[in-house]
């Protein structure tokens, strides 16, 4: 058995372990639409749970991050979010690429996994694309 100062959700952590150099992840809230040729690793359980900083923050102590993207709609909807996200990601070297939410939808058809989070908050979704850890 895993010990308990990482992920401990089977698939989540299957999934991480076979990402490689340019993989995208998506963090999602609960309403993103995910596409059906893309895994889903819903971890969704009630609205609000789990949050969305708390899947990403997890995520991202295990997970080396290149570049990521984000909905332009998150600035006017949800500021509060956008200035959360963008400080996580300034803290391990990436900034954000915020891009219109069609574009950022249809970026997630190319992407490893989706990770659906209960977040009930409006565009709280990112793609992270994985970096090579050395």
């Amino acid at each position: 058995m895993r010990t308990t100062t990482g992920i401990i959700h089977p698939q989540l952590t299957r999934v991480l372990g076979e990402f490689g150099h340019t993989d995208g992840l998506v963090i999602a809230d609960a309403g993103l639409p995910i596409p059906t040729a893309v895994e889903r690793v819903d971890l969704a359980f009630v609205p609000g749970t789990p949050a969305f900083f708390d899947v990403l923050d997890r995520i991202l102590a295990e997970f080396v991050v290149e570049r990521a993207i984000g909905s332009a709609e998150m600035a006017d909807e949800n500021p509060a979010m956008l200035a959360g996200l963008r400080e996580r990601l300034r803290v391990v070297g990436v900034e954000l690429v915020l891009v219109p939410h069609a574009e950022f939808k249809r970026n997630t058809h190319d992407a490893r996994a989706i990770v659906r989070t209960g977040e009930y908050s409006p565009y709280s979704n990112v793609l992270l694309y994985s970096a090579a850890p050395f």
